[in-house]
């Protein structure tokens, strides 16, 4: 808070505001500025003759009267009422355009007044340094909107499956009403997120920023300060000046809180607290912002099992469970592999600069017989490093060649009769290394690339289960 120290001066109180004499000297007769001081009831305790001039009264008719009287659209009587100061507005009076600032007035931690000061613009040339904060200010709010912003739509929601089909309608349905809370659940690798983003992007919100929130990735004590926001030195480490919170800076648009069952059951009551009031306060600050924001919420858990741990609160359940997305896994839409594959090619082209054009249908077919335990986040990775493979042999087609490592995980490979967990490890860690050593006919550059893992610690494990070409 902007605060002014006074010294005691007579005029009533023991929360004595300075007496007219004690800055007439400073202020009374100056031309550059309009000065004005009332008390916490508003009433007029000082005013210098260039105000008076202005308003064209004489002193005796506005001094010990109510400012509201005076200048009804004043802006001081809002500062005494809330505590905080009012920085750099515009203020029209009689035709004279002045930029103003209205500050409360602090004695031994008391609000007992308010000091409001008007500097005219031809004296500051200050037309000039509103239209220039404006441009920077358009310039800054684009920026947000541009950082803040849904980068995805339903267009790129791929699937001809039953159950994606029903999915993908059912979230544009609820795109069409701005209001509503959603709960999208999948196991992880699904696109949990691109289907929030797209629900924004589709939205009469989609204007206004979409901001994400990984609640598992931000730790339990700053969680509350990231989404409420701070007041300077309402805790140690607080910066300077405070922070906005991340709800604050949504409003108008989307909140998406991903990872949802990470949150603790203390930050769950204050979750619950804000979608039941629609408002929160921020940490060290007493005063209620109200938002109009939407409420996206994500998780790959339980919920209702978590419910039944103690460890989710039922209540919240219900709150966010309005409308509830579950994303089917890829296992459960394998028909969409191939059309996944044609949308996802182009895409890891243009970020890795290859030229892989598609897949062979013994590479598809080799891919749908896998599990997919990481989804489609787990397809993307292994079309990359297929696509790295081909584009390394000048190929423009993936073929089982470059996903040998694919059938490492479909093949079952059978455990030795070890009895210890290290040695069952070792065993199936030498099986795979030989496997694919034996694919690449021993090139251990290639070998290395395909099971993600650094040459020297190749080398090493070549040496420890003696998988040179001579040994084998």
């Amino acid at each position: 808070m902007f605060t002014i120290a006074v010294q005691t001066g007579t005029w009533g109180g023991g929360n004595a505001l300075p007496t007219e004499s004690s800055v007439r000297d400073i202020l009374f007769e100056t031309n550059a500025i309009c000065a004005l001081i009332i008390d916490k009831k508003g009433i007029v305790k000082f005013i210098n003759r260039t105000y008076l001039d202005i308003i064209e009264k004489r002193e005796e008719e506005v001094r010990g009267h109510s400012i509201g009287d005076i200048t009804p659209e004043t802006r001081s009587l809002i500062v005494i009422k809330t505590g905080k100061a009012i920085i750099g507005y515009n203020w029209n009076l009689n035709s004279y355009n002045m930029i103003a600032s209205s500050v409360p007035l602090i004695k031994n931690g008391e609000l007992v007044g308010c000091f409001a000061y008007s500097i005219f613009m031809d004296i500051w040339d200050a037309q000039d340094l509103v239209d220039n904060f404006m441009i920077e200010l358009k310039m800054y709010r684009d920026e947000v909107r541009h950082v803040y912003s849904a980068r995805h739509t339903f267009p790129e929601i791929i699937g001809q499956a039953e159950n994606i089909q029903e999915i993908k309608a059912l979230a544009q349905k609820a795109a069409l009403h701005p209001s509503i809370t959603v709960l999208i659940s999948g196991e992880s690798g699904t696109g949990k997120e691109l289907f929030a983003h797209a629900i924004h992007s589709a939205s009469i919100r989609s204007k206004m920023p979409f901001i994400r929130v990984n609640c598992a990735a931000i730790p339990e004590n700053l969680l509350e300060a990231e989404l409420f926001g701070y007041e300077e030195g309402s805790f140690t480490g607080a910066r300077k000046g405070g922070s906005t919170g991340k709800f604050e800076l949504a409003n108008g648009g989307t909140i998406f809180l991903d990872e949802i069952g990470e949150m603790s059951l203390t930050m769950q009551s204050k979750l619950l607290v804000f979608l039941q009031e629609r408002e929160f306060e921020k940490l060290g600050n007493h005063h209620p912002i109200r938002v109009n924001v939407r409420v996206i919420a994500a998780t790959n858990k339980d919920l209702e099992e978590m419910i039944r741990q103690q460890k989710f609160r039922e209540d919240l359940y219900y709150r966010l469970n309005v409308l509830n997305l579950e994303i089917p896994p890829l296992r459960d839409r394998i028909e969409d592999l191939p059309l996944l594959v044609d949308h996802l090619i182009p895409q890891i082209n243009k970020d890795l600069k290859t030229r892989v054009t598609d897949m062979s249908d013994e590479a598809m077919h080799l891919l749908s017989k896998y599990n997919w335990p990481g989804n489609i986040r787990e397809l993307f990775n292994v079309l990359q490093r297929s696509m790295l493979l081909a584009d390394l042999d000048n190929h423009r087609t993936i073929t089982t060649k470059q996903i040998f490592f694919m059938k490492i995980k479909c093949d079952t490979i059978k455990p030795s009769t070890s009895n210890t967990l290290k040695e069952l490890i070792r065993d199936y860690e030498k099986q795979i290394l030989a496997k694919v050593l034996e694919e690449t006919n021993y090139n251990k550059t290639k070998t290395a690339a395909i099971l993600d893992m650094d040459l020297s610690w190749l080398y090493k494990k070549i040496k420890q289960y003696g998988l040179t070409r001579e040994d084998m």
